[in-house]
């Protein structure tokens, strides 16, 4: 028999509650995502024939975390009765009455195509900090599947971010977060908080401590559950980022004057070396307008051999003309894991002589400029860029993706000496005289 501490009833009560959508935000480990997949197979169990879909932004981390850890110890402690056939090669458990499970990821488009070309009954987005709102939109749009005796019912958790992520705007301030215009039918979204002292029964005390006395900024977000506000004096910001946002369809090939992937590499020996850094891999545009564009953000904790040939495999996508990597990280080594993947890539190696925050600086003016535009949502980049200050970075572990994305727009504003901000504006300067 499980047990729930009051703040996980109250959640549990709510995710049975009459609402289309449903958020539980909070810390880590606070008992979100089994909440809501203990609620996902009693929804099952009840339907036969029913289809529900649980969605993470990476497929590899929807595997591990639901497939492996999440759902069989729902089904352990809540459903000791019933069994589940996996079926791996499809992506879906089966229940004994034909109802289904899918479990995938939005970043596998062979896998998420096969999942969103059915209707499902109940979906629920996990780790939704990760996933941008249009992802979001469209895993909506399947919750559709007509089924006696079940409403269609969707589900989100995350760890809370920033004020102005999506969750919040929807399920928070009840406005639609692209118009921002008040929702029309706020009452089918509701929202609840639980923390890992929610959870203590089944914690270690010193994990639960350890969260206690992390900086403030994470503090709030991992221990406290609450959303904040973007760092004071941030270099970017959301609604700066998301007023010149664009479609790709918005920049043909025929516009792009010229086009690199930025490779930021890091000591990861493979995806589940989570203690390492993040492989930033970004793909960027610049316009025969003298605009520039992030096209893709492909970053990875892969092995060498993997992000080498994700890399490459970027730099044919958009016919790039070189792939720009920092050499600080590895030196030739970077260029030898490239050439591994096609000896033919031109490789053009950087040196970072000079902090993050200087670095930073120069393209957050481009960008405050409207000169920078994000053909799409960049969440994890969106993010890091975010919580860059003059001061640094203010953001968890390193900023991998926006590290990638500042070579890149670097390289195309043709800054690519690492001067930084003051021979940016010494440059700036002579064009005016």
């Amino acid at each position: 028999m499980v047990s729930f501490s009051p703040a996980q009833e109250r959640a549990r009560r709510l995710l049975e509650g009459p609402q289309r959508y449903t958020c539980l935000a909070g810390g880590t480990r606070s008992g979100k995502t089994f909440l809501i997949v203990r609620a996902i197979v009693a929804r099952a169990l009840k339907a036969p024939e029913s289809r529900h879909a649980i969605l993470r932004f990476h497929a590899n981390a929807a595997r591990a975390s639901i497939s492996l850890d999440t759902l069989p110890t729902v089904m352990r402690l809540c459903f000791p009765r019933h069994k589940l056939k996996e079926h791996r090669q499809d992506g879906f458990f089966e229940l004994p009455n034909g109802a289904r499970i899918w479990v995938g990821g939005l970043d596998d488009k062979e896998r998420v195509e096969k999942i969103l070309g059915l209707e499902y009954v109940s979906i629920f987005l996990n780790e939704a900090s990760q996933i941008p709102y249009a992802s979001a939109l469209v895993a909506f749009t399947r919750l559709a599947q007509t089924i006696e005796g079940a409403a269609q019912r969707a589900y989100v958790d995350l760890n809370p971010v920033a004020k102005s992520h999506w969750t919040n705007l929807l399920f928070g301030d009840k406005r639609d977060p692209i118009s921002l215009q008040k929702l029309e039918d706020p009452e089918n979204y509701a929202r609840a908080f639980v923390n890992p002292r929610d959870n203590k029964e089944n914690l270690a005390p010193e994990f639960i401590e350890s969260l206690a006395h992390l900086p403030e900024r994470q503090r709030k977000r991992f221990y406290e559950g609450l959303y904040v506000d973007e760092l004071e004096g941030a270099l970017w910001t959301y609604e700066a980022i998301e007023a010149a946002r664009c479609k790709p369809e918005d920049i043909p090939e025929a516009e792009r004057a010229a086009v690199v992937v930025a490779l930021d590499p890091s000591g990861a020996a493979g995806r589940d070396d989570l203690g390492a850094d993040e492989i930033g891999i970004v793909a960027a545009a610049r316009g025969i307008d003298g605009d520039c564009y992030i096209l893709a953000d492909r970053s990875c904790r892969e092995a060498p051999s993997v992000w080498g040939r994700r890399a490459v495999t970027a730099y044919h996508e958009f016919r790039a003309d070189c792939i720009v990597a920092e050499a600080n990280f590895g030196g030739e080594m970077v260029r030898a894991t490239i050439h591994a993947a096609d000896p033919n890539v031109p490789v053009h190696l950087v040196t970072a002589s000079r902090g993050k925050a200087v670095r930073a600086e120069p393209i957050s003016v481009r960008y405050a400029q409207g000169q920078v535009h994000h053909a799409g949502r960049f969440a994890r980049l969106e993010d890091q860029l975010c919580a860059f200050t003059p001061a640094g970075f203010g953001g968890t572990g390193s900023p991998d993706h926006a590290d990638a994305a500042i070579w890149a727009l670097t390289y195309l504003f043709d800054m690519g000496d690492g001067a930084g901000i003051i021979e940016f504006y010494r440059r700036e300067a002579e064009t005016r005289k």
